[in-house]
Formats: structure tokens, C-alpha cells, sequence
């Protein structure tokens, strides 16, 4: 039993032992490496590349579909704009031909009266405070808006 004790604490002894353990650490610590290793393999990053390649060169033509897309729905909804327009364009000028609605707007719009009758025009008392200023140019009657023209046009020659 001496002999086993003293082999037991013997520097030779402990310096196997430790090698031993560290030879054990470094082990374990490859066959890890080694797992990790394996799970990315050449053929995975081979598929890893081809399909990053894949997406970079389909990446622009999708750009361009999806923006054509955008572009046909927008000129759609401006065709069935112009289409509803073309339709009440039709109607006005079915309007137009019928000769009591033309009579009506030409005497609404320049105040025509027919041979007999009597033609009144009421004052808006609000309406009359306003200034020739302070109407729009849509506001107000057409020959206004051209003397107005003539008047500024003298205005700046002299």
C-alpha cells in the first residue's frame, strides 16, 4: 500500500493524470468543432449561393412586373374616368339638341327675355357690398374681366 500511495502522489503520476484530462477537454472540444463543421457541408453552400443568386437576379424583373402592375391599374381607372366623362359629355349635347333647354340656359346665362315679357334682375343686398375687388375674375360677367384687361394694359404703358 506504501507504494500505491506513493505512486498516487507522485509528480509523474499527477502530470499523467492532467494530461489525460486535458487530453480529454481537447477531445470533446473537436468532436464539437467537428458537429459544427458538418452542418454547413460544400453542397449547402453551393444551394446557399445559387438560390442568394437566384433572388439577386430575379430581384429586378419582379420590380419592373409589380411596377407595370401599377401602371396598368392606374391607366384602367383614368380609361373608365374618361369613358364616365365621354357619357355625360353625350348627355349634355343630347340636352343641347332639345330646344326648351337650350332656350332656358340662354336665358339664365345672358338674361334674354322674349318679345312682350318684362325682365327684372334682383340685387343680392350682401352681394352689393362687395367691391369689383374683391370678385374672382370666374365671378364676375366676361366683358367685365376684358375691360379690366384694358384698363391694367393702359395702366402699365404709362
Amino acid at each position: 500500500m506504501a507504494v500505491k500511495d506513493r505512486d498516487r502522489f507522485s509528480t509523474a503520476t499527477r502530470i499523467r493524470q492532467l494530461g489525460e484530462q486535458t487530453a480529454a477537454r481537447v477531445y470533446r472540444s473537436q468532436t464539437k468543432r467537428q458537429a459544427r463543421r458538418s452542418r454547413l457541408t460544400g453542397r449547402a453552400a453551393l444551394l446557399a449561393l445559387v438560390l442568394c443568386s437566384m433572388i439577386v437576379a430575379l430581384a429586378y424583373p419582379m420590380r419592373q412586373y409589380v411596377s407595370q402592375r401599377a401602371d396598368i391599374a392606374d391607366l384602367e381607372r383614368e380609361k373608365e374616368q374618361a369613358r364616365q366623362r365621354v357619357e355625360e359629355l353625350r348627355d349634355l349635347k343630347a340636352r343641347w339638341q332639345d330646344d326648351a333647354y337650350a332656350e332656358q340656359q340662354i336665358r339664365e346665362r345672358l338674361h334674354y327675355v322674349m318679345p312682350g315679357e318684362t325682365g327684372f334682375i334682383v340685387i343680392d343686398p350682401a352681394a352689393a357690398r362687395q367691391t369689383r375687388a374683391d370678385l374672382g375674375a370666374a365671378d364676375r360677367p366676361w366683358y367685365t374681366n376684358v375691360w379690366d384687361g384694358v384698363d391694367r394694359s393702359d395702366a402699365s404703358h404709362r
